[in-house]
């Protein structure tokens, strides 16, 4: 079973720059590009199921806007 993951991006931080979309391996971050944040940008947000909480977007986010939630697997004795 894959790890599964989650992520909260920092409106007040994102700025739309896409850098956590490129380069997300699952595909599953996008730009809103319905809402636009208090300074004009449009926000990164998870838009599908399949995250798996590997960290390749926080890492990438030059304003440090995303943070990562990875589930633990419970070990099944």
């Amino acid at each position: 079973m894959p790890p599964k993951g989650r992520i909260e991006v920092n409106e007040d931080l994102c700025k739309g720059c896409e850098l956590c979309v490129s380069n997300c391996p699952q595909e599953v971050i996008a730009l809103n590009m319905v809402r636009t944040t208090k300074r004009g940008y449009h926000p990164a947000e998870l838009i599908a199921a399949g995250c798996t909480g590997c960290g390749v977007c926080a890492i990438v986010c030059p304003e440090a806007a995303i943070t990562v939630y990875r589930e633990v697997a419970q070990k099944i004795e």
